[in-house]
């Protein structure tokens, strides 16, 4: 039994991050094991409930990991647990574009049989959040709306007009919360500033949160709330590999510009044999010992550009151990790490390529098939996957690319690289993290 609820708002921006984590904050801090989740690829939100629960961060995505494994996933990033706090994404209802909804919040919730709270920013209205609220619980048949926690109140007799209004819906009140200029979290071109870039200062956050929360939130509603949601029928799901042997290293890239990284990852890796260990590129001078692989997920390099650069000893270093053959992934960040230059400032040069900002970005769902036989794909394989930057990379003429969709050609690839700007799940393709794992284990 998994009990269990997801926090949603009407749309982006009605403070739904900064009340999930804050209620994951509080309800440990009453004693409860929380897993916290989050709808869709998003990385960021998932580092501040990793915080907030002293957890792993977990994502749930129906596009990139498939229906079939959201319960085993929340089942396995649950373990041991006594509520799972799932935070949705954007509004309740949205999703993949050109779809009714598909990987919205409401469609996870309705794979998990979870009920849902709605946060709602209520600073520039009154009755009509009411209307509101009525007509997400009305809208789609089996999304069961189960109480409002209402937001950015201005003062009691604002808060008693809307809770007068709410009673006609039948819905409750679980919670209401004031403004408050304590509680922020500071944003730039892709969202929140990721906890890890600003540890110190989410930590010291983070009790603010959880008082802020409690002192406004009704948690054993909340509780009650989550122990509603029916029993799971779906088994938990478990990394997995088949390597006996000798066990490798792959050093990953961490620290505060490279914060990225899917949690199941880690543990499809350690499942074949590889242990992950953290490599800081602004700070580490070389890789670790007996290092056999690299990999470089997600992150804003292009914040901490001078310092990567800066850093020749390790640039140097990786440059050499990727040019005699040591496998390599990277992804979207990583990507940007092994060009050659980064707006104009030296990186690994383990690309042929420039990569510089702009002012577009480039956001959505992908489906990609590999262009050729590579590190991580066989030729006319498909995966599902997420792209989210604004930057550009532009490479000489005659790279062989990674993947192929919507008729573009786009990464680099060959039998012991891949780069590309696609982030893919691999709990939704254990193959691409079984053959890094078998490449690893041959240079090894």
């Amino acid at each position: 039994m998994v009990n269990r609820v997801v926090i949603a708002a009407p749309a982006s921006g009605h403070g739904k991050t900064t009340i999930a984590t804050g209620l994951m904050a509080a309800l440990r801090a009453r004693g409860l094991a929380v897993s916290g989740h989050k709808v869709g690829p998003d990385f960021i939100d998932p580092g501040y409930h990793s915080l907030a629960t002293g957890r792993p961060p977990r994502n749930l995505d129906p596009f990139l990991q498939g229906e079939d494994l959201l319960v085993p996933l929340l089942r396995h990033g649950s373990a041991g647990a006594d509520i799972a706090v799932i935070e949705g994404v954007m509004g309740l209802f949205d999703g993949q574009l050109g779809t009714e909804g598909y990987a919205s919040t409401a469609h996870v919730a309705r794979l998990l049989g979870a009920p849902v709270v709605l946060v709602v920013d209520a600073s520039a209205a009154s009755r009509s959040v009411a209307a509101m609220v009525l007509g997400f619980a009305r809208y789609e048949p089996g999304v069961e709306i189960a109480g409002v926690i209402l937001n950015k109140l201005g003062s009691p007799r604002h808060e008693e007009e809307i809770r007068a209004a709410l009673v006609r819906t039948g819905i409750p009140v679980l919670g209401a919360l004031r403004r408050s200029d304590d509680i922020h979290a500071p944003s730039r071109h892709l969202g929140l500033v990721p906890a890890a870039e600003r540890d110190a200062e989410s930590r010291e956050l983070l009790p603010k949160l959880a008082a802020w929360v409690a002192d406004g939130v009704d948690l054993e509603a909340i509780v009650r709330v989550a122990r509603t949601a029916g029993p799971l029928s779906a088994p938990t799901w478990e990394p997995t590999g088949s390597y006996s042997g000798p066990r490798r290293v792959v050093a990953a890239a961490a620290g505060p510009a490279f914060t990225f990284r899917y949690t199941e990852t880690v543990e499809l890796l350690a499942a074949s044999g590889v242990d992950v260990v953290d490599l800081d590129p602004l700070h580490d001078k070389a890789l670790p010992e007996g290092c056999a692989g690299l990999y470089f997920g997600g992150g804003f390099p292009e914040v901490h550009v001078e310092d990567l650069s800066a850093n020749a000893p390790l640039r140097e270093e990786l440059a050499a151990a990727i040019r005699t053959g040591m496998p390599v992934v990277a992804e979207c960040a990583g990507l940007l790490y092994l060009c050659r230059e980064l707006d104009g400032l030296p990186m690994v040069g383990a690309l042929d390529a420039s990569a510089e900002m702009t002012k577009r970005g480039a956001l959505g769902y992908r489906t990609a098939s590999a262009a050729q036989d590579h590190l991580l794909a066989r030729a006319g394989e498909r995966v599902t996957g997420h792209e989210f930057h604004r930057t550009v990379v532009t490479p000489r003429a005659g790279a062989v690319p990674a993947w192929e969709w919507d008729g573009v050609a786009e990464g680099f690839a060959s039998s012991t690289l891949h780069a590309s700007y696609l982030h893919v799940h691999w709990a939704g393709h254990p193959a691409l993290a079984h053959r890094f794992a078998a490449a690893v284990h041959a240079r090894g």
